[in-house]
Formats: C-alpha cells, structure tokens, sequence
C-alpha cells in the first residue's frame, strides 16, 4: 500500500495514544454550562438571551457576530443566571452565557436525546437538498471545524468569487500524540461520517472526496474502506506516520501534489478540507437537526485514555477525575495550549485534555549551537531560529519579511531543538505582532 506524505521537513514524535481503542463514553449533562461566545475564529457570537430567559436544548443562545462567526446553542434546558465574564483556561476574560438546569430541565433533556436518535430527515429528503440548503443548515449548527481551528464551516464551503473547489479532503490524520478521538469516531461511526462526507461534497459543488488517515489506525481504516466502499467519488487514503501530517497546506501537497502558495488560500489548489469529526457534525445537523452541543475529546492522564463525548460548556473540572497531575495542556502535546486552570468551560475546540507527567516539564535549555535541525524539521520551509531571533528582538518588519506569517506553529522547531530552546514561544509572539500589522494596514487601505 502507497502511503502518502508532503516533502518539506516533519518529525516523528512518541505517538502515546493511551486511549486508542477505547471506546467512546457519553458524560451525563451537567447541571449547569458555561458557554463562552468566541468558541471559533473570526467575530465573536452576539447573545440574544438574558438573565432569566428559559432556554431549550439546542436552542440558539447567541448569534455569529458576522459572516466569518459562528452561532452558539445551549446543550442544556434551564434558565439563563447571568451573561457576563469568564476565564478562558489562559486566565483572559470572554463574555459567556451561564445556563443552569432544574430537575423538570433534566428530565426534558433526557427526552429530547432519546428522541434525537431517530432521524429528522429521511434519505429522499436529504438526497432533495440543494448545495445552499446544506450550506445554510451548516451555518445555522454553529458548526466549526472540530480538529481545533474552529474556521467556520460554512464560510470554508462558500469560497470567494473566482476560485473553485474540485475536491474535498476529510483530515482523518490525527496525527498529535496522545490524542485518538477521531480515530475512535471513525471506528463507531463510519457510515455516518461518509454521510457527511457526501454532503460537504455536495455543498462544496465537487465529485470527488478523500478521507486521508495515518497509517496507525488499521481499523479507523478498515471502518472507513468498508463505509465507501459503494459511494462513488470517495477514496480513503492511507498516509505515511508523520507529524504535522494534519497541517492544512502538508495534508493538500500528501494528497494532491499541489502546494498552497505564500499568502494564498488552500482553495487555491482546488481542495477544501475539513476535519472528520465536523463531517459527522455535518450529518448530525442536517439528518438529525442537531446543532454542535457536544464533542468527543480525549482525556489523558498517562495512565489510562479515554475519549469522551461531553457537552459544550461543561467545566473541565467536571470531566477530570484525578488532581495528580502537575500541568494542563489543552490539545496534544504538540500545538496544544498549557491552562492555568480547569475551572474554565470546555468549548467546541477541546480536542483534547492532557494530564501527563511526562509533558510537564521542559528540558534544561542551552545556547543555540546553529545546527539547523529547526530547519530541517520545519514543514513550512522556513528558518525557525531566525524568526525566533528577530522575535525576540523585536524587528517585526525584517520577521515580516522573512515569512514568519506563514508558520503554521505545529512546534517541529522546538521538539527538534537538541539545546531545547524555546523556539516557537518567541514565534508566536512575533507572528502575533507581524498579523496584527498586517490586519490594521488591510483596514487603513480599505478606510
């Protein structure tokens, strides 16, 4: 079998998937959520509740706050106790809407689940939607996409006048350590997935459709193979075992060859991808009616995995069973973010909560000894311990220059750093400042 990968850079880090092969649990509701209104990229949702309002589950709690936003729902009944401040894990202040449950809410909810089970639409009712049909039944599910970019989905599926989609690549990869909750996702529900897949390939106007998956998951393959096996235009697509095999533009060049070019959009190339857990948010939405009220994520705490399906806004708190651990880490290990804290709800982004000793502490740092290895690893094909020098320093302007917007902070600098030095930190920061630049000189020339 041809595995397939991009050519620039990569490493290979310990994959520590724990949890693979465990099945996928269902938490209870809880009592009471949280839910911030930035939960995706672009414009944070507007609320359109109040205190004291009662809320259905499902029902629409605040409203995208512009094309490039998405709406946020409330997966519990009960009444709305205050719109105000919350912690994000990084300690910064959102705007969120508090919601909290009675017993009479409780028990209507578990009603509503059991009914959700069955489908809202039939399959001649689905097969009779149009692409705009689909697109806005994405667009009114909040749904983002679920890998952890959280780019709203509809806004990918509507790609600006002049470009043209001619296929859609479903990011099975999964390729951070430690997490498989996609994995777990495709091996319970590979027809459902393939019913999204079609879906965004009818909404995004396209014949053809690949499912790309590491060759690690044997049997998330197996599931997805037997789950197209009558579909045309679908393919699953092994892939070679390669960290950032996930990133946007390295998943477009494995699959078609094609490299998205600096400042340009993926669309360029005539791919749109999505992750594989928002194609089966898709099919939830438009089979079921069901907006994004809930995700599966993977909890690791180094001793034993799990993949969890829990509501949106749950407290992390809540969903952790264990205070022996010394750090938080959001996402793998690799690209995800370190928390101050877990009283702090989880949003629709948390693919993962890593508990793991084992990533707790960095190496003792040393001085750079100028062996490239942050070069050789960087799948962007950038000069790493350049950008994290002029980051450090402040020349913004020369970090500009240099491409530092087009880093992908996948972290392959840092994990190949032999003298541990903290490479992609000083990036990020740089990157940060060179965007914000770049985003006033956009409104200065619009103005």
């Amino acid at each position: 079998m041809k595995l397939h990968t991009f050519k620039t850079g990569g490493v290979h880090p310990a994959e520590n998937k724990i949890a693979a092969g465990k099945p996928i649990v269902t938490l209870p509701l809880p009592e009471e959520v949280v839910l911030p209104v930035a939960q995706h990229i672009g414009a944070p949702a507007k609320p359109i509740v109040k205190k004291g309002d009662k809320v259905k589950r499902g029902d629409r709690v605040a409203e995208a706050g512009g094309f490039v936003s998405a709406h946020i729902h409330t997966p519990i009944s009960g009444t709305v106790v205050k719109v105000d401040v919350a912690r994000t894990p990084q300690g910064m202040p959102v705007e969120a809407i508090y919601i909290k449950s009675d017993e009479d809410d409780r028990k209507a909810d578990a009603e509503a689940i059991e009914a959700a089970r069955t489908p809202l639409r039939s399959e001649a009712e689905v097969a009779a939607l149009d692409a705009k049909a689909i697109i806005e039944m994405v667009k009114e599910a909040g749904i983002v996409g679920l890998g952890g970019a959280t780019f709203p989905t509809h806004v990918k599926l509507s790609p600006p006048p002049g470009s043209k989609a001619d296929l859609v690549i479903i990011n099975a990869v999964e390729c951070e350590p430690c997490l498989s909750c996609d994995d777990m996702l495709m091996r319970e529900n590979a027809a459902d997935i393939v019913k999204g897949v079609r879906l965004l390939m009818k909404a995004a106007g396209v014949d053809r459709g690949v499912i790309a998956i590491e060759n690690n998951k044997p049997e998330a393959i197996a599931a997805m193979t037997e789950a197209v096996a009558q579909v045309g235009g679908l393919e699953v697509m092994a892939m070679k075992v390669k960290y950032p095999q996930g990133g946007e533009k390295q998943l477009i060049e494995a699959v078609t060859g094609k490299e998205v070019p600096s400042g340009a959009l993926p669309i360029a190339t005539g791919a749109i991808v999505q992750n594989v857990a928002t194609a089966y948010a898709v099919y939830r939405a438009v089979y079921h009616g069901e907006p994004v009220l809930d995700r599966v994520l993977t909890l690791h705490d180094g001793k034993e995995g799990k993949n969890l399906r829990v509501a949106i806004g749950t407290i992390l708190a809540d969903i952790v069973d264990t205070d022996d651990y010394e750090k938080i880490i959001l996402g793998g290990p690799m690209m995800g973010r370190t928390a101050s804290t877990l009283v702090t709800p989880m949003i629709k982004g948390t693919s993962g909560i890593l508990l793991d000793k084992k990533y707790a502490h960095r190496r003792p740092m040393d001085p750079c000894i100028r062996c490239g290895a942050c070069v050789t690893a960087c799948p962007m094909g950038l000069e790493p311990f350049l950008l994290s020098t002029l980051s450090r320093l402040k020349e913004y302007d020369e970090a500009e220059n240099e491409k530092i917007a087009n880093c992908i902070e996948c972290g392959s600098c840092s994990y190949a750093c032999p003298a541990s030095r903290p490479i992609l930190d000083f990036i990020r920061v740089g990157k940060g400042k060179v965007m914000a630049a770049m985003r006033a000189r956009a409104a200065a020339a619009k103005s």
